[in-house]
């Protein structure tokens, strides 16, 4: 059953990563996080990752969009004209679009703090989904107002706008949440420094992976050309930020019994 993002409007719709050599970060991906692939309608430079048949996030050739090579979050949107006004109006950036992909419309913009997103007009993938049940993927923005980020994101995509189905937002333990459906969605953590020196901790969208075996991914990212970034101490450590051969950074989790964005140990919920 097709899903389109009217249905799902503000929430996290896709992740993506824009690579240099397609064929490369499927090897690199494929065997760090245990992905399979299979290509899109958008063309032979796109392709699907899936993880046991489930699918987790996309990867493109840079070449055929102007973008950074980084992990974007996408979000849904019922007008992608409309979205990128609200985006301009308070003050964040429109790098690219928006452009006809496929069966919908994309950009990629960035808020007023320099975190990048993407927003999605069109049709959605049904069975993606982020934060809830098995779900393979998480998102946080490290930013350096938590609240304030949450109000221009809320005003850009229709949070808490009251309609039938939006997202919903709530100030708890010093961070915002971000629901749709009653499910967490994603969250939004202050304190991140725009000037500081570590790309890791400036604001951004922070793009969480599970992983079954935290040691073995690390490992395998440094052997295919990879790096590790930052690694989580101490006796909870469940996760590790890494970089991949083109520098885009991703973080790596454990698989977690609890709810992702309120787990034992706060911190140690991404890198």
């Amino acid at each position: 059953m097709s899903t389109s993002t009217h249905e799902v409007f503000g929430a996290p719709c896709w992740v993506s990563l824009m690579a240099r050599d397609l064929a490369a970060s499927e090897k690199f991906y494929g065997e760090v996080l245990g992905w399979e692939f299979r290509p899109t309608r958008l063309g032979e430079s796109f392709r699907v990752a899936l993880l046991e048949g489930t699918p987790v996030g996309g990867i493109g050739a840079i070449a055929e969009l102007a973008a950074p090579v980084a992990w974007t979050p996408y979000f849904a949107v019922d007008d992608a004209d409309e979205t990128t006004a609200r985006i301009r109006e308070r003050s964040g950036t429109v790098a690219v679009g928006p452009l006809t992909f496929g069966t919908g419309r994309a950009a990629l913009a960035a808020d007023r703090e320099g975190a990048v997103f993407g927003i999605w007009e069109g049709a959605a993938i049904p069975d993606w989904h982020v934060g809830r049940e098995n779900a393979p993927a998480w998102l946080e923005l490290r930013t350096r107002q938590a609240l304030d980020s949450a109000i221009f994101y809320g005003e850009v995509l229709d949070w808490g706008c009251g309609r039938d189905g939006c997202c919903e937002t709530s100030f708890e333990d010093d961070h915002v949440v971000l629901r749709h459906s009653g499910h967490p969605v994603a969250r939004i953590r202050g304190g991140a420094l725009e000037s500081a020196p570590d790309p890791a901790i400036r604001p951004r969208w922070h793009v969480n992976f599970r992983v079954t075996d935290l040691d073995a991914a690390v490992n395998t990212a440094v052997s295919l050309g990879g790096a590790l970034v930052t690694r989580a101490a101490g006796e909870d450590a469940r996760h590790a930020t890494l970089r991949d051969p083109d520098g885009a950074l991703f973080t790596v989790a454990t698989t977690v019994d609890v709810d992702p964005y309120d787990p034992p140990g706060a911190p140690a919920a991404t890198a």
